[in-house]
C-alpha cells in the first residue's frame, strides 16, 4: 500500500516532484493518451530535457516517438525506442472513455521496462486510485496532482 510522503503546490512543484523522481534515469517513457496526456508529456520532458524522453500513445509501441527540444518547444519527433529505465503512466490511460484495457499496460509495461526500473505514475485528482489501478500496478510512486480553479470576469 502507498502511503503520502511529500506534499507539493503549483505546476512547478508538480515538475519538480516528477524531476526528483527521474534524477537518476538516463531516458524517460511516458505512455498516455494522445491530445489528452501528450501536451503533459511535452511538460514534463521539458524540466528533463537533459534525458532522453519518449512518447507511446496508449499501449501501441509502434508508436514510440522521441520528444525533443525543438525553436517551437517540446515536440514528437522521429521513431524511438520505447525500452526504458522509467516508465511514466499519464493519468489519461486509466480514464474508462479510453477504453485502455490494464492488462494490455501490463504486457506493455513487461515488454518496455528495463530491469530495475521504475513505474511512475502522473496524474490529476485521484485518477489512478479511482480507476484502482493503485492496487493493480507495481508502482514505485504515483505523483498526483489536485487542480483547484476559479473564474473572474
Amino acid at each position: 500500500m502507498m502511503r503520502e510522503v511529500e506534499k507539493f503546490k503549483g505546476l512547478n512543484g508538480n515538475l519538480m516532484a516528477f524531476k526528483k523522481e527521474v534524477a537518476d534515469a538516463d531516458k524517460v517513457t511516458f505512455v498516455g493518451i494522445p491530445g489528452v496526456c501528450s501536451p503533459f508529456a511535452e511538460l514534463f520532458a521539458y524540466v528533463i530535457r537533459d534525458k532522453e524522453s519518449v512518447f507511446v500513445s496508449k499501449t501501441d509501441l509502434d508508436s514510440a516517438r522521441k520528444i525533443e527540444g525543438t525553436s517551437l518547444g517540446m515536440q514528437f519527433t522521429e521513431e524511438a525506442d520505447p525500452s526504458s529505465t522509467v516508465v511514466a503512466l499519464l493519468g489519461g490511460l486509466s480514464m474508462p472513455q479510453y477504453e485502455v484495457a490494464l492488462e494490455d499496460v501490463q504486457k506493455m509495461l513487461k515488454n518496455i521496462l528495463k530491469p530495475d526500473g521504475k513505474i511512475i505514475g502522473l496524474c490529476y485528482m485521484g485518477m489512478f486510485e479511482k480507476a484502482g489501478w493503485d492496487e493493480k500496478i507495481d508502482f514505485d510512486c504515483i505523483i498526483n496532482g489536485v487542480l483547484n480553479g476559479e473564474i473572474y470576469k
